[in-house]
């Protein structure tokens, strides 16, 4: 049986508190619908994030880079490996009990050292006479014994094999004159004679067979001839043929094979694939130890990542190539703008403050209790959101959500905002460019790129000292991620204003949607807290007074 392939449930890039907790909180209630989720991030926390997870006891989402599925993530056949001391014959057992035609070789920690396959081993078989005699030349007594199933009766360190191999089981030993047999491996039946006789002219190795014991003037002999004596556990025919299957595997086996890590993308690795013709590649992890076998089978045969979307809905937002990703769900609070799929989806878009405030509605109307460490992370997200109910995007319902989550949390939401806003506040020790990527959206309109940073701050006024170095960042910014328009916005919720920057050739723009009023530039707006509602709404009807159609 398959196991089932979860669902990634994600916010936008730049994640903010309410992207990250919707994540985290409708994650909590598709797995108390038996379906398996993960809640995912699409960038690094900022300061209030992460303070809320670790209040609340919630550990950081996972890193999601790409909607692509990697290769650990879809199936592919189990690490079947031996050892470079393995023989060719064992090696040919296992891959038959696993219904392979191929091996990897690794070392005692599981590195990958090689590949052998079943075109390897037949070629020990089929190849020139001159492979099989130098692999043999280089094969232990010990390994000739497992493969033979035999018995070892006497072996010599200062023995001398040339690889070749002499059957003479049914010669009479006045004839063996005739034979070459110096330093080979001789075949030999059960005649104490004869078998004399082979060690006397030079024989290297002696293999017998259709005897059960051999007479001690024998081993004697090989004794005095540095002769080792193998006992064969098969008849003549068997015996010659599984002898030149004892050597190691790492006589035959391909060296630095083509492999791939775990962590690539599988539709990279596909493409990789049809340049060469190979029927499976190992698989390796970070640690280059073996964890699978990947073929064109397993690539064609892989699923798409499924998605659910919260806190956005424009692509141009989400995760790279989410594209080739299976959009099951949206959850959000923003416009609709981009968004297109090839199959229908659930889509649910309500006109509130903050998405945490749709999941924790979603909680009551399947009536799932909501644990009191996660009512608290959603609060902490309704007032992030929302700014402290100063936003003008709240609405009714994210005031009484966010009664009813500080209920179950226990927590007062005036003294909850006050410590939470002081975290969010603090930015003495983040560069300028740092707080551009904090909060981060970048959209598209009429051609124009436009970017827009938010940053929570004690005073908003105060940032007008450092104009023109939050002014040259901006720029800087623009012109190296290729921005029209950027934008950032220092916001004071205790002043109940914000102070606009901005940089990029459109940078003049800004000043028109957001006119000075005390006559000096950097001006504070009063009332202007929300993104959403006041800033994106006021930059577009300029960008589109200049170049809308």
């Amino acid at each position: 049986m398959k196991k089932k392939n979860p669902v990634y449930i994600t916010g936008h890039r730049h994640p903010d508190t309410d992207s990250i907790a919707s994540s985290i909180a409708y994650a909590f209630f598709k797995k108390s619908m038996g379906i398996p989720t993960i809640p995912c991030r699409l960038g690094s926390l900022n300061a209030e994030t992460s303070y809320l997870l670790d209040r609340f006891g919630f550990e950081a989402p996972m890193l999601l880079q790409d909607a692509r599925m990697k290769l650990s993530e879809i199936e592919m056949d189990s690490p079947v490996s031996i050892t470079p001391d393995t023989t060719i014959y064992e090696t040919l057992q296992i891959m038959q009990q696993n219904n392979r035609a191929y091996c990897g070789v690794v070392d005692e920690e599981k590195h990958l050292l090689g590949m052998v396959t079943k075109s390897d081993v037949a070629v020990v078989g089929l190849d020139d006479t001159a492979r099989s005699i130098d692999i043999l030349a280089h094969t232990s007594s010990e390994n000739i014994r497992k493969t033979l199933n035999g018995q070892i009766l006497y072996d010599d360190a200062d023995a001398v094999i040339n690889g070749k191999v002499s059957i003479i089981a049914m010669t009479m030993p006045e004839r063996l004159d005739r034979y070459d047999v110096e330093k080979r491996i001789v075949i030999v039946g059960a005649d104490t004679m004869a078998q004399k006789k082979c060690i006397q002219l030079g024989a290297g190795m002696l293999i017998i067979v259709w005897a059960d014991k051999v007479d001690e003037s024998v081993i004697e002999e090989a004794k005095a001839h540095h002769c080792p004596i193998i006992l064969s556990g098969h008849g003549t025919m068997n015996t010659s043929r599984y002898l030149y299957f004892a050597p190691s595997v790492e006589r035959i086996m391909k060296r630095n094979p083509i492999f791939f890590h775990n962590h690539e993308l599988a539709e990279d690795v596909g493409v990789k694939m049809l340049r060469n013709r190979y029927r499976a590649y190992p698989v390796v992890d970070q640690n280059d130890q073996l964890v699978g076998y990947i073929s064109r089978y397993h690539i064609m045969d892989a699923p798409k990542r499924k998605l659910i979307l919260v806190d956005h809905n424009e692509f141009s937002q989400s995760v790279n190539a989410i594209e080739k990703s299976q959009v099951l769900e949206v959850i959000d609070h923003h416009r609709i703008n981009d968004f297109s799929t090839s199959q229908p989806v659930a889509f649910r878009n309500e006109i509130v403050g903050s998405t945490a405030t749709i999941v924790a509605t979603i909680f009551r109307e399947n009536q799932i209790p909501i644990p009191p460490n996660l009512a608290g992370l959603l609060l902490g997200a309704v007032l992030s959101d929302t700014m402290d109910f100063h936003s003008p995007t709240t609405t009714e319902k994210d005031i009484s959500t966010a009664n009813i989550l500080a209920a179950i949390a226990d927590l007062d939401i005036e003294e909850f905002a006050q410590e939470m806003f002081s975290i969010t506040s603090n930015q003495d020790k983040v560069s300028f460019p740092d707080m551009i990527n904090q909060d981060l959206k970048i959209y598209d309109i009429h051609s124009c790129k436009l970017s827009i940073s938010q940053v929570i701050v004690p005073s908003a006024r105060d940032t007008q000292r450092d104009a023109k170095e939050i002014t040259a960042a901006l720029d800087r910014f623009a012109q190296k991620k290729y921005i029209d328009l950027a934008v950032l916005v220092f916001t004071s919720i205790l002043e109940n204003g914000s102070v606009i920057y901005a940089g990029g050739t459109r940078a003049p723009w800004a000043a028109e949607a957001f006119p000075n009023a005390d006559g000096r530039e950097h001006s504070f707006q009063e009332n202007l807290l929300s993104r959403k509602q006041q800033i994106l709404p006021a930059l577009t009807s300029v960008i589109s007074e200049y170049i809308g159609g």
